[in-house]
């Protein structure tokens, strides 16, 4: 069974960190570019961060300097390592999985406040 699965979102402070994880089942992970999006109410998705399958990084230029992300081919996993939070950076992270076709998580939930 093809599955993403997200985990590690939560409430933090602004200027704290979280970090994501996300668990990818029934796929060749190690083929697959990784990535990171995010969603408010109202907006668009947007790409946060990805991670091609030869390690090649990119990352939204809000996010810049302050997020990180990381895979574990052996654990078939993706991480988002997040520091310096903001209170813009709340929203819905979904994982995704690209090949041929896109794989999308369920998405978890981060909120930045005081």
């Amino acid at each position: 069974q093809v599955q993403l699965v997200e985990s590690g979102g939560g409430l933090v402070q602004p200027g704290g960190s979280l970090r994501l994880s996300c668990a990818a089942s029934g796929i060749l992970f190690r083929i697959f570019t990784m990535g990171w999006y995010r969603q408010v109410p109202g907006k668009q998705r947007e790409m946060v961060a990805g991670i091609t399958a030869d390690d090649t990084t990119n990352y939204a230029d809000a996010v810049k300097g302050r997020f990180t992300i990381s895979r574990d081919n052996a654990k078939n996993t993706v991480y988002l390592q997040m520091n310096s939070l903001k209170a813009e950076d709340t929203a819905v992270y979904y994982c995704n999985a690209h090949y041929r076709d896109a794989l999308w998580g369920q998405g978890t939930q981060v909120t930045v406040s005081s």
